[in-house]
């Protein structure tokens, strides 16, 4: 099987047939360049087809700026945000305190581009957060007010989180304070050696981008610019580092990965220093042994729920951190092909655009996100490694567990999600057939499933979805990806994909199988043990199993029907032993 590979010059790509990665992907090829490669890959039915798989690029994403953001002159408070900041200012009277309250970063930008943001952090320039806080609570007591939430988070400079955090809440929002700062470091240290208060200047450059380093002075309700550029780099659209970006990185590389994040979520151009700084291998060394493996799953967490998830893993694909961020264990089998994590991108944003085309509302935000993390890491479901001689275990459940540090749930969920991806590929024929198809190719439930041919499409579609419960539509869009599509061109093999998942979610209403998890069971463990004179064991889920499986081939029975039937059942099995 031959792929023609070749670079993409458009948003959108060319999506691979499944069963496919990359081998000897050259990410030095132009615009125009194209390579012919073999791709083999770990499934069981390759498709023998010419495919052309075009991957985004950042030289596509980033070549131009994008923005198309009205930025505003002055910022609007809101109700909520003048009482805030007029208690906050009381606070300074009260205690007759000459301090500059200012409000930095995201909450800036955000009023200046005209939306609602919640997360304010507030810059004291002579003052210590923990201190000021108090104050602020001393404050609200003496005008009869409740100081609420009040609490300390504690620096830890080795996870290049330098700055001790006091947070309150006040009028129902949580205000962060902190220090202006300025710091020295030792020559072959990142974490600063030695902090002082600094200037509002100097904490706007060690802040990680330009648009991010803006401030609101509360005291003069005034927007501040310190570098200079950071409104005019909000309104051309680009990401750019206050500092040179290595010297920004290494001080954090957490801020690479909040580069990227910003970058794909205004459709803003990574600027190239930027770039160049951030594949460096000093700053990719960086990220992974200095930045906890948390904070970069949380970042990871934001790009997939956010506006732009393709563009963001595209970005992280080209500035050469994928398997930084995507760590995997020190052991695997099969090898990974090279060019397996432009396979990774391109499953993404197939499920990308099949959300979309099949509507938003079809799917909740947390299964969107599962549905692009199950389809992003479809090329790796194969995968396996062992843990201390133990099991074969997926290697995705190493990325999602270990290298992004997500709940356990996430791993199970996305796990079942390509099993059950396989299952529905093998009922896909029959359940898109005007004919009576015998299903052919699975290999679950082939002892339980004794009901006739006719009916047997229904039981195993049925079994499949009281195993998903809510998911299954997440679970057949997966199937539709992989499933092979007779299409030329993308916007043709994405209509023809949607129009598979229409079918097949047609033919399971047709089936009466929507929601087939809620039906309560005919006969209970109790009938099945009295039947068939059991006293407990495996015996007994096993029989459950075949009733449930009698009750969705029959589904108009009745509970003394389905006692008969595993009468009978279980008197010709044991005739036949």
């Amino acid at each position: 099987m031959r792929v023609a590979l070749k670079s993409a010059t458009r948003l959108l790509v060319v999506h691979p047939r499944p069963h496919l990665s990359v081998r000897g992907f050259s990410r030095s090829l132009t615009h125009t360049q194209t390579q012919t490669v073999v791709l083999p890959f770990h499934f069981h039915h390759p498709a023998k087809t010419l495919l052309r798989i075009a991957t985004p690029s950042f030289r596509s994403y980033g070549c131009a700026p994008m923005s198309t953001l009205h930025v505003r002159d002055k910022i609007d408070l809101s109700d909520t945000e003048r009482s805030i900041f007029q208690r906050l200012l009381a606070t300074l009277g009260h205690f007759n305190l000459q301090t500059e309250l200012r409000v930095a970063g995201g909450w800036v930008r955000d009023k200046l581009l005209g939306k609602e943001c919640y997360d304010i952090d507030i810059a004291l320039d002579n003052i210590m957060g923990t201190e000021f806080v108090d104050k602020v609570r001393e404050y609200l007591l003496s005008i009869g007010e409740d100081a609420q939430g009040v609490c300390v988070i504690e620096s830890n400079p080795d996870q290049s989180k330098h700055l001790e955090t006091a947070r309150m809440r006040l009028f129902d929002i949580w205000i962060d304070f902190v220090n202006l700062r300025s710091e020295e470091y030792t020559e072959n240290s990142r974490i600063p050696s030695k902090q002082r208060f600094g200037t509002a200047e100097e904490d706007a450059y060690r802040r990680d981008l330009t648009i991010n380093s803006l401030f609101y002075n509360i005291n003069t309700d005034s927007v501040e610019d310190f570098t200079k550029r950071g409104i005019s780099d909000l309104k051309s659209g680009k990401i750019v580092t206050p500092l040179p970006p290595k010297a920004t990185f290494l001080d954090d590389p957490l801020r690479v990965l909040r580069a990227i994040r910003f970058g794909a979520r205004f459709e803003f151009t990574l600027d190239e220093d930027l770039k160049v700084a951030a594949a460096c291998d000093d700053v990719k060394n960086a990220l992974a042994e200095k930045i906890s493996r948390e904070r970069i799953g949380t970042e990871i967490d934001l790009m997939i729920s956010g506006n732009q998830p393709v563009k963001a893993m595209t970005y992280i694909c080209d500035l050469t951190l994928f398997w930084i961020v995507f760590s995997l264990p020190p052991e695997f089998e099969p090898a990974i092909s090279d060019g397996c994590e432009r396979l990774c991108i391109s499953y993404l944003d197939t499920a990308w655009n099949l959300i979309h085309l099949l509507g938003e509302s079809s799917f909740t935000a947390e299964q969107k996100r599962l549905t692009l993390c199950a389809a992003m890491f479809l090329p790796l479901r194969n995968i396996t490694y062992r843990e201390k001689k133990a099991k074969k275990i997926p290697v995705v459940n190493h990325i999602i567990r270990e290298s992004l540090k997500r709940k356990a749930k996430d791993a199970e969920m996305v796990l079942n999600l390509h099993q059950a991806s396989r299952k529905f590929l093998s009922l896909i024929p029959c359940l898109t057939s005007s004919e009576d198809i015998q299903v052919v190719d699975h290999d679950w439930m082939r002892d339980l499933v004794d009901v006739s041919v006719s009916s047997r499409v229904r039981v195993l579609t049925g079994f499949l979805l009281r195993e998903l419960k809510d998911y299954w539509r997440v679970a057949l869009l997966i199937s539709t990806i992989l499933h092979p599509i007779d299409a030329k061109d993308e916007p043709s093999q994405l209509g023809k994909q949607r129009d598979l998942f229409n079918s097949v979610e047609n033919s399971i209403m047709k089936l009466d199988l929507d929601k087939v998890w809620d039906i309560k069971q005919l006969i209970n463990g109790k009938d099945v043990m009295n039947v068939l004179q059991l006293k407990g064991g495996p015996l007994v889920k096993e029989w459950l199993d075949k009733a449930m499986a009698w009750q969705l081939a029959y589904p108009s029975g009745t509970a003394e029907e389905c006692i008969e039937w595993v009468k009978e059942t279980n008197s010709k099995r044991v005739k036949l032993q």
